[in-house]
């Protein structure tokens, strides 16, 4: 299936009353062809020109797995463009975290919230 392309892909962003109105690009994106797939794994390596991100799913996540962890995604990416991803990241969990809540990543913590609650604070 074929799509159109959109000729215009500019668009006037409005401007203070003193200043001209800037062109601002509009980037159009075709996902129809994506792959998603779920992981609950991932992994950082890299080199001085790029970083590798692999993606996988732990099927045992208390404790060390016993079994491999099959990566199923790698991605490599230049570091201009994961420090862009950085940022989309930070911003999107910041607002997850505004509306819902912070995410605790102990899993400890999560599965023994008790136990948190019921430490002394300092100076007790």
């Amino acid at each position: 299936m074929a799509k159109e392309k959109d000729d215009d892909q500019t668009k006037e962003a409005p401007a203070a009353p003193d200043q001209p109105a800037r062109v601002q690009n509009q980037v159009h994106v075709d996902d129809s062809n994506a792959i998603s797939s779920y992981s609950n794994f991932c992994r950082v390596t890299g080199s001085p020109e790029e970083l590798i991100i692999d993606f996988g799913l732990n099927t045992q996540p208390m404790g060390v797995p016993t079994e491999p962890i099959v990566i199923k995604q790698r991605i490599i990416v230049n570091f201009y463009t994961a420090k862009r991803l950085l940022a989309a990241l930070h911003m999107s969990i910041q607002r997850h975290e505004a509306a819902f809540g912070v995410l605790e990543t102990d899993i400890q913590k999560r599965l023994q919230p008790g136990i948190r609650a019921q430490a002394p604070t300092a100076g007790q």
